[in-house]
């Protein structure tokens, strides 16, 4: 058998789990050997290939959640030299920056994000077989505030608690960067936590507001995005400190001399200084800037050509498009239309 049969058997096999998967064929998915799918995921630490194993309905959304925390990455830096894009060795959490820098603690925090998001709310859907909606405010009354607690209140504790559990399994080693995405990750699910909504409805006669039914939903995850964009611009150097007896780092502190005051909870944090971005380079995993798209007329703008291009200039593409416009319907019974042409121009780094 050849190798490239191999690989489209595989492929077959992958498809049909993830079919079954998402019908909620769960015997079929255990004679199919839900093994198979998870040892072949890349990027899997062990901890996580059992976990796989053990929740294969769960793994088919932490992708969605990875995927989603990824795009958003890419929507915030998409003007940017670095457009959260890497090179190196692709995983179910996109390519892997290998510098403890600022953008990998962005991309560390939107994922882990991403994850719990996409949890939360597979379980208010119903698409998870151990969660559902959150117990704990179900028909308990707020004398406080005058309303009760009704609806489907999103169960965000177990989103949490499930993208904690997976997503920080694969920090295996015990080094600074470890500390970094570990803190990094939590940042990302804190960011979700407080920024849960409380949605009410008003029930009484001619639409009086006699009884409220409050329930928690998530927020938009654009706003989740923004917010971490933020923090990363704000992002706090930091170092490791050592422990005396096996060397090996305890925590985290901010890197200043004759100071050992941890950052906060709710920062970014980095090990190492970013890179420029301006050309490729497989020890950083910067992929460079040679080709991307630039803003002539913005050149101070972080998108304009002189800064996106790191001063080796820009070539120029001309674009020429004809379509019908100024069309008009005429008795009887035909349609006549101009023709109009554009010329554009496109510029890309050299």
């Amino acid at each position: 058998m050849s190798r490239r049969t191999r690989r489209w058997i595989l492929r077959v096999l992958l498809c049909l789990g993830i079919v079954y998967l998402k019908i909620g064929g769960f015997t079929s998915v255990v004679a199919l050997g839900a093994s198979i799918i998870c040892n072949k995921i890349p990027g899997l630490a062990p901890r996580q290939r059992i976990i796989c194993q053990s929740r294969p309905d769960a793994i088919i959304v932490i992708g969605e959640g990875a995927q989603m925390g990824i795009n958003e990455c890419q929507f915030q830096f998409k003007n940017g030299r670095w457009n959260c894009s890497a090179l190196g060795e692709r995983t179910v959490f996109g390519k892997e920056l290998k510098v403890g820098s600022k953008e990998a603690a962005f991309t560390y925090a939107i994922i882990a994000a991403g994850v719990a998001h996409a949890i939360t709310a597979a379980c208010t859907q119903g698409n998870l077989s151990d969660c559902s909606c959150d117990k704990e405010k179900q028909g308990f009354y707020s004398k406080d505030h005058g309303w009760k607690w009704g609806g489907c209140s999103a169960d965000v504790s177990y989103g949490l608690g499930f993208s904690k559990v997976f997503i920080d399994a694969r920090e295996v080693k015990q080094n600074a960067r470890t500390l970094m995405n570990l803190h990094n990750n939590e940042v990302g699910r804190k960011v979700l936590e407080k920024n849960m909504r409380l949605e009410c409805k008003c029930h009484g006669v001619s639409g009086s507001c006699t009884t409220k039914t409050c329930w928690t939903t998530l927020p938009k995850f654009r706003e989740l995005g923004y917010i971490l964009k933020e923090k990363y611009a704000h992002a706090v150097h930091v170092e490791p400190v050592k422990a005396s007896r096996n060397k090996r780092p305890k925590f985290l502190k901010i890197k200043k001399p004759y100071s050992y005051r941890k950052p906060m909870d709710t920062d970014l944090v980095y090990i190492d200084k970013s890179p420029n971005y301006c050309e490729a380079d497989h020890v950083t995993g910067s992929l460079g800037t040679q080709g991307r798209v630039c803003n002539k007329t913005m050149m101070q703008h972080i998108s304009g050509c002189d800064l996106m291009c790191c001063g080796r200039g820009y070539n120029t593409h001309q674009y020429s498009r004809v379509w019908q416009c100024n069309c008009k319907f005429l008795w009887c019974c035909y349609v006549k239309c101009n023709t109009c042409s554009e010329r554009t121009e496109v510029y890309t780094c050299k």
